[in-house]
């Protein structure tokens, strides 16, 4: 006899009820088999569908996670005084400078964008 169910679980069982059933689960392969008295039981579980309900459950641990972590830092930043809650200020990114000491050489002929710069009193040796 074999069940074919499209639901990861459709009961939960426990290992007691496993062992008044006689049960052997394969979590590997997503079968169980239990013994009935016409032969052997077979319940097999779509792969697919176990997948999908496990990325799902992933997917809300996850969320849960954040929101705790979320909840931990507003529940820390209630407690900093309130000149300590400003950001700091960015700096202005700072500009190639280009000395007398460096001078720009063009990596790819053709491409004015391609450039480096080195240092313009290297040792020719």
């Amino acid at each position: 006899m074999v069940a074919d169910f499209d639901g990861t679980y459709h009961a939960i069982l426990g290992r007691p009820s496993l062992t008044k059933f006689m049960a052997v689960p394969h979590y590997s392969y997503l079968v169980l088999k239990m013994s009935t008295e016409k032969g052997v039981l077979t319940i097999r579980v779509n792969v697919y569908t176990a997948y999908t309900c496990e990325e799902e459950s992933f997917k809300i641990t996850e969320a849960i996670d954040l929101s705790i972590h979320m909840a931990e830092t507003v529940a820390q930043a209630a407690q900093l005084p309130p000149n300590q809650l400003r950001l700091p200020e960015q700096e202005t990114p700072r500009k190639n400078s280009k000395s007398k000491e460096h001078k720009e050489v063009q990596l790819v002929d053709g491409s004015p964008e391609k450039t480096a710069l080195i240092g313009a009193n290297l040792d020719p040796k």
